[in-house]
């Protein structure tokens, strides 16, 4: 078996980054991702499989660490007694969503590729995904603390509904590319606008 050459992988990741950030996955090029990398069409088959495997190679880890510290949030918060559960929301959303942010901005091209060039890879639901899982938690913070109960105006599609505005409004900052403090500051005032929507809605329920 031949040995790899070395550097070679890490020449491609990083032309191919670039190519699916100017043109979208769709639209990029293996053909020109090769010359860019002063390789073969060839070499990208051999080691990535195809050009979707290309693409996830350069998203996927940060799209698993994302959803990781996402989850880590909402379980350590589920898991406190549901009775306290009102008075640390607040506590557990904003760090969290500092701390998705901090990982978000230490890797912003890889999700700028995730929100705005991932359409036609299994890549393309990513936002859908944290979408689903805010949707899970936050139905059982409203069943552990009474909101949803039965004729109740909450539920599970509109739980949906309301996460699928939150996390499309906050991967606006990565749109506009606005710079870190900038974003927090964005996000922060978002945290507010939904609080304040949450606290109107749970009255009329």
């Amino acid at each position: 078996m031949t040995k790899p050459i070395e550097g070679v992988s890490e020449k491609i990741l990083a032309c191919a980054k670039e190519e699916f950030l100017e043109k979208g996955y769709s639209d990029a090029s293996l053909r020109t991702i090769a010359a860019k990398a002063d390789t073969t069409t060839g070499s990208i088959y051999s080691r990535f499989g195809d050009k979707e495997g290309l693409f996830c190679a350069i998203v996927e880890p940060a799209a698993a660490g994302l959803t990781d510290i996402f989850l880590k949030t909402q379980k350590a918060f589920h898991a406190t007694k549901a009775e306290e559960q009102p008075k640390l929301m607040e506590t557990y959303v904003t760090g969290g969503m500092d701390e998705m942010l901090d990982y978000v901005y230490d890797r912003f091209e890889e999700f700028q590729l995730l929100v705005d060039a991932s359409y036609g890879t299994r890549y393309q639901d990513f936002v859908e995904h944290l979408v689903e899982i805010e949707t899970e938690y936050t139905y059982k913070y409203m069943e552990a603390t009474h909101f949803v109960q039965e004729g109740s105006m909450i539920t599970e599609e509109f739980i949906h509904i309301m996460a699928r505005a939150m996390f499309d409004s906050m991967f606006e900052v990565i749109r506009h590319r606005m710079d870190r403090d900038t974003a927090r500051k964005y996000l922060h005032m978002l945290e507010k606008y939904h609080y304040g929507g949450w606290g109107a809605i749970i009255t009329l329920g």
